[in-house]
C-alpha cells in the first residue's frame, strides 16, 4: 500500500528535460558535408577545364614576348638618357644595375614559387594566396591590381611625351584620349588581338635598338661621357627612383597564367630569359 505525502509544501517531483533535437543548420552530418565536398570539388573541377580550354599561348608570346615589351617600355627610352646626363655613366650603370638586381631576386622567387604550386587562373593573387593564404594574398593581390591600372597611364603618357616630341602641333590631350581609346578598344575586344598587335611592337623595338648599333659608325661625333655625374637637377635616389619603373614588368608572364598551355613551366623559364 503506497502512502501519499499531503504535505502541500513538498515540491513536486523533477521531470527529466525533454532533448531538443538539434536542426541541420546547427550541426552536419557527414552525409551533408560530403555533399558540400563534392559540390567544390565539382565546382574547382569546372573551373579547370574551363582554364585550360582557354589556354592558348606559349612560352615565347605568352611570357618571354610581353615580359622584354614591358621591361623595354616607355622609360626606358624617355629617361635613361636623362638619368645619364644627371649621374654620368658610372652612376647611371649603377642605377641600372641595382635596379635589376631587385627585379632579379623578384623572378628567382617567382620562379621558385611557380614550380612548388599547381598554378591556374589568377596570376599573382593565385601565387600569393597559396603560398602566404587568403588575406595576405588578398592584400598583396589589391595593390597589384591598381599598380597595373595606374601604369596604363604612365605608359600613355609617356607615348604622348614621345608623340609631341615629333609632332608639336598636336594638342597632348587630344593624343593621350586616342592612344587611350585605342588601347581600351584593343583590351575589350580580345587578349589574342592584343598578343598580336605585340608582335608589331616587338618588331618596332627591335627596329630602334638596331639603330643604335647602326650609328655608332660615326664616331667623330661621340663625347667621353663623365664618370660621375654632377646631379644637378636630382640626387641618386631620386634618379634611381624614376628610373625604377623602367626595370619592372617581370610579373607580366605570371599574370598571364590563366592563358598559357603550360603556367608551370612556362613561367620560370620565359621569365628568366626575358630578365
Amino acid at each position: 500500500m503506497t502512502v501519499k505525502d499531503s504535505n502541500p509544501d513538498t515540491p513536486p517531483p523533477l521531470q527529466p528535460e525533454e532533448e531538443t533535437p538539434i536542426s541541420p543548420a546547427s550541426e552536419e552530418t557527414p552525409a551533408d558535408e560530403q555533399e558540400i565536398t563534392t559540390a567544390i570539388d565539382e565546382k574547382l573541377t569546372a573551373g579547370r577545364r574551363q582554364t585550360a580550354a582557354g589556354r592558348k599561348f606559349g612560352t615565347f608570346s605568352g611570357v618571354i614576348r610581353p615580359t622584354i615589351l614591358t621591361i623595354l617600355g616607355v622609360m626606358m627610352y624617355l629617361r635613361e638618357g636623362w638619368v645619364v646626363g644627371n649621374a654620368g655613366l658610372g652612376g647611371a650603370l649603377l642605377i641600372i644595375l641595382m635596379a635589376y638586381f631587385i627585379t632579379g631576386t623578384t623572378a628567382l622567387s617567382l620562379s621558385s614559387i611557380t614550380t612548388n604550386i599547381r598554378l591556374g587562373a589568377g596570376g599573382v593573387f593565385t601565387l600569393a594566396t597559396q603560398s602566404l593564404g587568403l588575406e595576405v594574398g588578398g592584400s598583396i593581390g589589391i595593390p597589384f591590381y591598381l599598380a597595373q591600372s595606374l601604369s596604363v597611364a604612365m605608359y600613355v603618357y609617356g607615348f604622348m611625351e614621345g608623340w609631341i616630341a615629333i609632332f608639336p602641333t598636336h594638342h597632348p590631350l587630344l593624343v593621350v584620349l586616342a592612344v587611350f581609346a585605342v588601347v581600351f578598344l584593343v583590351s575589350y575586344i580580345s587578349t589574342t588581338l592584343a598578343f598580336r598587335i605585340q608582335v608589331l611592337v616587338m618588331s618596332g623595338v627591335i627596329l630602334a635598338l638596331t639603330s643604335i648599333y647602326l650609328g655608332l659608325h660615326s664616331v667623330e661625333q661621340l663625347q667621353e661621357p663623365q664618370i660621375l655625374g654632377k646631379f644637378e637637377q636630382a640626387d641618386y635616389w631620386t634618379l634611381f627612383a624614376i628610373f625604377f619603373p623602367a626595370a619592372t614588368g617581370i610579373m607580366v608572364g605570371a599574370s598571364m597564367s590563366g592563358s598559357l598551355k603550360n603556367p608551370r613551366s612556362s613561367i620560370p623559364l620565359g621569365t628568366m630569359t626575358a630578365w
